[in-house]
């Protein structure tokens, strides 16, 4: 292995290890009877950044957890954290 490749090689295990999780915000209406995704986002080692699908609302939560609150209007849209799951690397 040359030196570029081995640099790239070293790159991509630091991109690898340092990923964000990514997650869904769903919001669910009424007793299950309907849903939808209301946000996606980040989850970074001590934050969480949530922006809602129509791009009008940015947060920066402690914690995805948190973020996912705020989606919730009680007693009839309740709110869910879903994570997206991981795919095959290339």
């Amino acid at each position: 292995m040359d030196a570029i490749e081995n640099f790239d090689h070293e790159l991509r295990e630091l991109v690898d290890d340092s990923a964000p999780r990514l997650f869904a915000v769903v919001q669910i209406y009424g007793k299950e009877e309907d849903g939808r995704i209301a946000a996606w986002g980040m989850a970074l080692d001590d934050h969480a950044e949530i922006v809602d699908v129509e791009g009008r609302v940015r947060m920066n939560v402690r914690s995805p957890e948190r973020g996912v609150r705020r989606f919730s209007h009680p007693p009839h849209i309740s709110a869910r954290l879903m994570w997206v799951r991981e795919q095959p690397a290339d």
